[in-house]
């Protein structure tokens, strides 16, 4: 079982123990956070479902992240992050719901370097909060092997930092 299986597995297990449910938000990703949910047998018992909002537009009319949150402060930051995070959960009625958004390369966006991820939670009783992906040393490592190395480990830490909200509640 890779990496980011594993981790699914791990987080699958937790919500199911819970009887919680998830939805995600992912730019960046594209999905890959809720296909690699759903690729684990037993996932329907938790995941309820996602947006792929890669184009701006869609973080709006899909996620109802707010216009002027976006003329702020970015899409490519911790701000767009919590709201893609709370409108999937909203949107999707779960309980849990991440938002990924940031630049897997080759280029810059907004100004914002290649590899630089946020991941945003949203939770039961208004949770909502954004980190960062990575340390700045992971995030040279990452850029170096490339966009799909990046989009792996947003999806792996989105798990994990998860995992760790769950275990706090």
């Amino acid at each position: 079982m890779d990496r980011l299986a594993h981790g699914g597995a791990v987080l699958l297990a937790a919500l199911k123990s819970r009887e919680q449910t998830i939805a995600f938000c992912e730019s960046l990703t594209a999905g890959l956070a809720a296909a690699t949910l759903a690729g684990i047998p037993g996932a329907s018992a938790v995941l309820r479902g996602g947006l792929v909002t890669y184009a701006t537009d869609l973080k709006v009319s899909l996620a109802g992240v707010p216009q002027e949150l976006i003329d702020t402060f970015g899409v490519v930051s911790p701000e767009c992050a919590a709201a893609m995070a709370g409108g999937a959960r909203e949107v999707c009625g779960t309980d849990w719901a991440l938002g990924l958004t940031g630049v897997a390369g080759p280029d810059t966006q907004e100004g914002k370097p290649v590899g630089e991820v946020w991941i945003g939670i949203a939770g039961p009783g208004g949770l909502v909060d954004a980190s960062p992906a990575f340390t700045p040393e992971l995030r040279m490592k990452l850029v170096e092997l490339g966009r799909g190395a990046i989009r792996d480990y947003a999806v792996s830490q989105s798990f994990s930092l998860l995992l760790g909200h769950l275990d706090e509640h």
